[in-house]
């Protein structure tokens, strides 16, 4: 038989197809030639770096690694960031339609009479040396405004909870595609071969109970290796599924099964040349060394007190936010590139005085302490850390409004998060919006401007991490002309 048609045949459906994106011929001989050679003169990467591509960091990084605080639901920026005065006059009156200029409605409030004006009912005060309006639900956050970058003017295209923080998380609103997270430990790698690059955790929380689901995608590695995908940690059970040995298997035995199976993949991988086999034989040795490494991760016995109680009093209940940014913490300084921890319950509709407070409380103290403990250990100039959610919320009231509760629907032109540590300008505020809150009236930021601003911190040029699919170079960050926001880099 022609070589060429032996070697098609071998390959799996999938991976035929994603080479053949190429043209089959193209792809065919591609496939023969010797692989790339392999960098190793770049002077900013970590000896220790294990995986990841060797020609990144594309340029020195200011950060090693990042904490992504992910509010899920779309805390409101109105009651807790962006302060708006003036709106104390406005209330119950309509929302002026040169305001809102025509801007699509969700369903849930597409169908009012009218869009009365909710102001705040919490109050603000200055916070630290730059006076940082901070509202009275985090006064633990307030503590530390001063080594924080606050935007004020981030946006989105998304204005319904499921496309919007695929959008965030992936850089689509479609489904399928790697996450920011994926991407780093793709282009990045580890730099503690016993534990995942990448790893996530959902705590819970007290606000709203019928919280939006979470997906896996949301940390997926989409068309990348299956290695890159975060890995769930559980706060109850076996920290990692599966990690454990069954009954009567001991560790020496699942040594052999490993080594036997390893054997086995790699004659597969020979014969075929999926490069999904070599990823499978990568996470097999990994689930063994982290039987090991999880443990050690998820026992706080050698924390001082005076560390648990920067966390506040929920950092020794297991899942709570508290307890998952100190686990965060030890991830970061084992070298671990990437972690997300996940805070449902954001979405106030109808009981922003009921439901916001406790949301705040959950994760007030735990930010500070997070902050606070990189900082006494020198791991925040390295570690970038983000706080903020999908989109956030609007200026009028979602059903019944009074004095002391109204409701907020979802609002995508405008919203607020947080960025510190590692290459971030501190005790800034960047970005304004109108006096409703409702439009951006100086220095927007998109959701691909975030996005590539984080990938520019740990030394990467968003326009250059790419991944072939289907003939097309994939990015983070899409097509369109975005970049790092320069205005927030120290």
């Amino acid at each position: 038989m022609d070589p060429v048609r032996e070697h098609l045949a071998a390959m799996t459906r999938r991976h035929f197809f994603r080479r053949g994106a190429l043209g089959l011929g193209t792809a065919a001989l591609a496939s023969l030639l010797p692989a790339k050679p392999v960098r190793a003169d770049n002077p900013f990467r970590s000896p220790t770096t294990i995986g990841g591509l060797p020609e990144l960091p594309h340029f020195a990084p200011k950060a090693k690694r990042a904490i992504y605080l992910f509010m899920s639901g779309a805390p409101s920026q109105l009651d807790m960031w962006d302060y708006k005065p003036t709106m104390a006059d406005w209330f119950d009156r309509d929302l002026p339609g040169s305001v809102r200029m025509g801007q699509r409605l969700t369903t849930m409030t597409s169908g009012q009479g009218r869009f009365p004006i909710a102001p705040s009912r919490y109050r603000f005060h200055r916070r630290g040396k730059a006076g940082t309006w901070v509202s009275e639900l985090l006064p633990w956050t307030g503590r530390i405004v001063d080594d924080l970058a606050v935007i004020r003017s981030v946006h989105t295209e998304a204005i319904n909870h499921d496309p919007a923080i695929t959008y965030i998380c992936t850089g689509s609103q479609l489904p399928g595609r790697a996450s920011l997270g994926a991407w780093l430990s793709y282009g990045l790698g580890t730099e503690n071969q016993d534990l995942p690059a990448f790893v996530v955790m959902t705590a819970s929380w007290t606000g709203r109970r019928d919280a939006q689901a979470l997906y896996n995608r949301l940390w997926g590695a989409g068309f990348l290796p299956s290695r890159h995908q975060g890995v769930a940690l559980r706060s109850s059970g076996d920290p990692v599924l599966f990690l454990s040995n069954p009954p009567g298997v001991s560790p020496q035995a699942r040594r052999r099964m490993l080594d036997a199976l390893a054997r086995l993949n790699q004659r597969q991988l020979e014969e075929v040349g999926d490069p999904e086999t070599q990823a499978r034989i990568a996470q097999y040795e990994m689930a063994f060394r982290m039987q090991t490494s999880v443990p050690q991760l998820m026992d706080l016995a050698g924390e001082p007190r005076r560390v648990l109680d920067l966390y506040g009093p929920d950092v020794q209940r297991p899942g709570t936010f508290a307890a998952s940014c100190l686990l965060a913490r030890r991830l970061a300084e084992r070298g671990v590139r990437f972690v997300q921890i996940f805070h449902r319950g954001w979405d106030q509709h109808f009981n922003v005085a009921g439901d916001l407070p406790n949301q705040c409380r959950d994760i007030d103290q735990a930010a500070y302490g997070l902050i606070t403990d990189l900082k006494q250990r020198g791991l925040l100039d390295e570690t970038l850390v983000v706080w903020g959610g999908e989109f956030g919320r609007t200026i009028y009231c979602q059903g019944r409004l009074t004095r002391e509760n109204y409701g907020r629907d979802h609002h995508p032109r405008c919203f607020s998060v947080w960025l510190a540590g590692g290459g971030i300008k501190p005790g800034i505020v960047y970005g304004e919006t109108d006096d409703f809150c409702y439009n951006i009236v100086r220095d927007p930021v998109h959701i691909h401007d975030l996005n590539a601003t984080i990938l520019h911190c740990l030394g990467i040029n968003h326009r250059r991490l790419t991944y072939r699919v289907q003939g097309l170079d994939m990015r983070l960050t899409g097509v369109e002309d975005n970049g790092p926001v320069m205005g927030l880099l120290g």
